[in-house]
């Protein structure tokens, strides 16, 4: 039997589940991007407004590629189990908050025509950085993106997030219906501001009168989001669906530890978002920078040193005392000095809670998974926190061989000579990069050439090449157990 409505009274007692009716739930919020992120953190959130009371708040979900979440979800009437995992067990709780998928591929007139009804006062995004179609570098839209290209030729049957927002703005601007709010829930620095810098653009390439009104009339929010979801696991799946009795075909799991930190300008309403631990702020960037700089930043650099390694999760790269100095002291060394956090924030507290997330045992989260997407996590994650260091004059050896560790990684073998599956935008540039250097040095002279990547003024630092280099190929003399230990011990 599958998870359903009909049968959650059905379930153990220890399983909490939705303390609302399903029935009067309208939909206010539309998700482009649902995945595993999304049903851990917003759809969480939103399900405890909607117990709250305040029930025209539900999600409609779109899958902007793969029918996969919309096929699992479907049968099961959107609910599906989070599982929160620590070290001393799982609690499980099904989730109600998601109404409906859809997947826009199959029917794009229907996703704009819902972004379109007046019902619906929120947008929010988890693309990943690559679906901006922008420039990591600049943050400027690629106009010659090739989904922005279609988009614009054919806009009521895009491609793009971007596409399906000017879409329906078009519409609702026809119509004179206010436009949504559209918040960002994604690794980008200035998350809002460069949604709304890209999406201005786009929508000015479409019309004069639709960039205007989009500039003048629709507000992008900045946002901080924060909770470790690894990928889910047939293991996952059999193991939650016989605590429930019944199936889940996709349940997510996640940590005890969430985050929200959002920018509180919604012109056309929210729901008390407060009230269920969003924290409301006047400006998101401070936090936005902590996050980035100290969890995701870290989060990368043990991804590509511990897959190196060996290390098939992040608990087991930890477990290594060398990996754990190593990631303890960027933040505290070369992360922090660059942070400038509001009166009364306790960083020391927040990366003390970091190290005890990473090192959770029971959160199964991949390196490999972690690693996925480099050129587009890269700019945020670590580049941004070495320009400020170099700025400073201050050493970045730590954050030097973060970058290294991609490059190793990017080359697609790993030090066994075994492939690596390497997922990103520019993976078959990579490997005809790797394949034409003839050494770690000119390997690390070509990457750092990707001006998408590293911009115009780091191939031209040599303080930021050197330290890289000499990394690199530490990395390939010794491996990267040994040139972490090496790195950690300094």
């Amino acid at each position: 039997m599958r998870l359903g409505p009909d049968l959650l009274d059905r379930l153990p007692a220890a399983v909490a589940r939705p303390r609302y009716d399903r029935e009067a739930v309208g939909c206010g919020v539309v998700h482009l991007g649902i995945g595993a992120f999304h049903r851990a953190h917003q759809a969480v959130y939103f399900d405890d407004v909607l117990a709250g009371g305040e029930t025209e708040w539900g999600i409609a979900a779109a899958s902007l590629r793969s029918p996969d979440t919309r096929d699992a979800l479907e049968p099961q009437n959107g609910l599906y189990t989070l599982a929160v995992r620590a070290g001393d067990g799982e609690a499980l709780r099904v989730i109600g908050s998601v109404q409906q998928v859809l997947v826009a591929p199959e029917d794009p007139e229907r996703l704009i025509a819902l972004l379109a009804d007046p019902r619906i006062r929120i947008v929010t995004l988890t693309i990943t950085e690559k679906g901006y179609c922008h420039d990591p570098a600049t943050g400027a839209l690629k106009e010659d993106h090739p989904d922005v290209v279609h988009d614009l030729g054919d806009l009521f049957r895009p491609r793009s997030a971007l596409g399906f927002l000017a879409a329906a703005l078009a519409g609702r601007f026809a119509a004179g219906t206010p436009p949504f709010t559209i918040v960002s829930c994604d690794n980008l620095p200035a998350n809002g501001k460069t949604l709304k810098a890209v999406l201005d653009r786009f929508c000015a390439l479409v019309s004069d009168e639709l960039g205007q009104w989009v500039r003048d009339e629709v507000c992008c929010p900045s946002s901080m989001v924060d909770r470790i979801v690894p990928a889910t696991t047939d293991e996952d799946r059999a193991r939650v669906s016989a605590a429930l009795g019944v199936t889940d075909a996709w349940p997510v799991m996640t940590e005890p530890f969430t985050q929200w930190v959002l920018e509180d300008r919604f012109p056309n309403g929210r729901p008390d978002l407060a009230a269920v631990g969003v924290e409301l702020v006047d400006d998101v960037e401070p936090f936005e920078h902590m996050k980035l700089r100290l969890l995701n930043g870290s989060h990368s650099t043990l991804a590509y040193l511990g897959y190196l390694g060996g290390y098939q999760t992040v608990s087991e790269t930890m477990a290594d005392p060398a990996y754990a100095r190593l990631v303890r002291g960027l933040m505290d060394e070369e992360a922090t000095p660059t942070l400038h956090m509001p009166p009364g924030t306790d960083l020391t507290a927040y990366k003390d809670a970091l190290i005890e997330r990473f090192r959770n045992p029971a959160l199964k989260h991949r390196t490999w998974q972690i690693a996925m997407d480099g050129s587009q996590k890269l700019p945020q994650r670590l580049l941004g926190t070495i320009r400020d260091r170099l700025a400073a004059g201050a050493s970045i050896d730590r954050l030097a061989l973060g970058v290294a560790a991609w490059m190793r990684y990017v080359t697609g073998v790993d030090e066994k000579g075994e492939p690596i599956d390497v997922r990103d935008p520019m993976a078959s540039r990579f490997k005809d990069i790797a394949a034409a250097a003839g050494n770690p040095e000119t390997l690390a002279a070509s990457l750092i050439g990707i001006r998408e990547i590293f911009g115009d003024d780091l191939p031209a630092e040599p303080r930021f090449i050197r330290p890289v280099k000499e990394a690199l190929a530490s990395l390939y003399r010794v491996g990267a157990r040994a040139t972490v230990a090496e790195t950690a011990g300094r």
